[in-house]
């Protein structure tokens, strides 16, 4: 009697999500996030790469999981730049600002903030994945010859800033209120990305 296959998610595989992440980390970490692919996590998962998809859905998301990334930007930066061009400065810092106010994203951000200073391995998983799903976002929405270096200082300005405020804690960035930085900062991140 043939054995009717189901579809949906495996029984009996409770571990299945922990070994995907497990393999991704190493596979992020040996391979970077452009020389890593769904079909090579998998297989270092033992796992069929439709499963990884099933739970993760895209490599983005996959990396976010992996690299407990407390944001998104591969799915705020459309929203961002749907808006007024001349209101993307400003609402690029607000969202990264109000994102970073939420304690588990604060905890998370300033944890993979340092271990990318830190780490050898970090650093260069961390910089392909913002250089593609942030950076080359931006990049390809300006349609500009200078697009890329124009989006890397919006991207160093932004870094510098939480940096800063939650990282360094430097006053009086640190007890600035939300508004006043976008203020101040949104006009420079504009000028960087479209003046």
């Amino acid at each position: 009697m043939a054995t009717v296959r189901r579809r949906g998610r495996p029984r009996g595989e409770t571990d299945s999500r922990e070994r995907i992440i497990s393999a991704a980390v190493d596979e992020f970490g040996e391979h970077g996030y452009d020389g890593s692919t769904i079909r090579a996590i998998a297989t270092r998962a033992g796992v069929d790469s439709a499963l990884v998809h099933h739970y993760f859905g895209t490599k983005a998301d996959l990396f976010a999981a992996a690299m407990g990334m407390p944001i998104r930007p591969d799915v705020a930066i459309p929203e961002i730049l749907a808006g007024p061009r001349d209101e993307v400065g400003e609402r690029v810092v607000r969202f990264v600002l109000q994102a970073f106010e939420q304690p588990e994203v604060r905890r998370r951000g300033v944890a993979l903030m340092r271990a990318a200073i830190g780490s050898k391995l970090t650093t260069p998983v961390l910089a392909g994945f913002l250089s593609r799903e942030l950076l080359g976002r931006i990049a390809r929405a300006l349609d500009t010859d200078d697009a890329a270096l124009r989006s890397t200082l919006a991207a160093s300005q932004i870094a510098g800033l939480l940096m800063a405020r939650y990282v360094l804690k430097l006053p009086p960035i640190a007890d600035a209120e939300v508004d006043e930085l976008v203020t101040r900062i949104g006009p420079t991140v504009q000028r960087y990305l479209f003046d």
